[in-house]
């Protein structure tokens, strides 16, 4: 028999080539899976992922609109709510999906060639996908339709996308590994995040709030993001107390544990 360390070193490159192909057409097949069942057995698929946001984002404009006589920041209710809502639920559909990708995908993990990262990663790229679609289609669609003058600086906004991706993964790696150890988890943790929409500067900039409350939430990464969404709308925007250094040390950390927990324990949490 021969192992892998008599493979002739001419040889070594096709051997990966042939191994990272096997691993991009199993994480394609997971992505099409998903989206099969996902979005292929519902009435109107897609179009669903598009008029949830945009119901949201119309309800909140609506009701602030009765309540206060202009946003916080520009003169639309719909443009000030969509800049903060559509970055923040792409991190919450991202952890939730992440949590519970191997427990979607057991049966297929029983293959060699399907791994645990392949799993998580398809769920990634398919929700981040989709959330950054939907997102450009309701944003572009907001200003045409209400024929708005925005300078948009494209910089900060794949900054806070990107910030949801990383955040949305990390947090939902390390929540896959709790929920299976601590079912008591799940009830937790939807206690803790009931306001985190209210504690993320969706419906609200950081500046409009008293400096206790700023004191409180500056430590949330969500509401760096959101600002920071924001702050590529609107020009005359500047959030000084957006720290990237501790966004970004935030997502090493829960990426890191989020990999750490997952590798050590993705078996636990696939049978769970």
């Amino acid at each position: 028999m021969v192992d892998a360390t008599t493979i002739p070193p001419a040889l070594a490159p096709r051997k990966r080539m042939r191994q990272n192909g096997s691993r991009l057409r199993s994480i394609a097949a997971l992505a099409l899976r998903e989206m099969q069942s996902r979005y292929g057995r519902s009435p109107g698929g897609y179009v669903w992922a598009i008029l949830e946001p945009l119901g949201m984002i119309t309800l909140l404009a609506f009701g602030f609109s009765l309540l206060l006589r202009r946003p916080s920041l520009g003169d639309s209710f719909l443009l000030f709510y969509a800049t903060g809502y559509l970055p923040f639920q792409l991190y919450g559909r991202l952890q939730q999906m992440v949590s519970q990708a191997l427990k979607y995908s057991r049966s297929l993990l029983v293959y060699p060639v399907v791994t645990w990262f392949d799993a998580i990663l398809a769920r990634v790229l398919l929700h981040s996908l989709t959330g950054v679609l939907v997102a450009t289609l309701l944003l572009i669609g907001i200003v045409v339709l209400l024929d708005l003058d925005v300078q948009v600086d494209m910089v900060p906004i794949l900054i806070a996308f990107v910030t949801a991706i990383l955040l949305g993964t990390g947090v939902g790696m390390t929540n896959g590994v709790l929920l299976a150890y601590f079912p008591i988890w799940r009830t937790i943790w939807t206690i803790v995040t009931r306001p985190l929409m209210l504690a993320s500067g969706v419906l609200y900039i950081y500046e409009d709030l008293p400096r206790i409350a700023q004191d409180i939430l500056w430590y949330n990464p969500l509401l760096h993001m959101t600002a920071t969404a924001r702050s590529g709308f609107f020009p005359t925007y500047d959030p000084q107390f957006v720290s990237a250094a501790y966004t970004g040390g935030v997502i090493f950390i829960t990426l890191f544990l989020g990999m750490l927990l997952m590798r050590r324990f993705n078996g636990r949490v696939q049978i769970r």
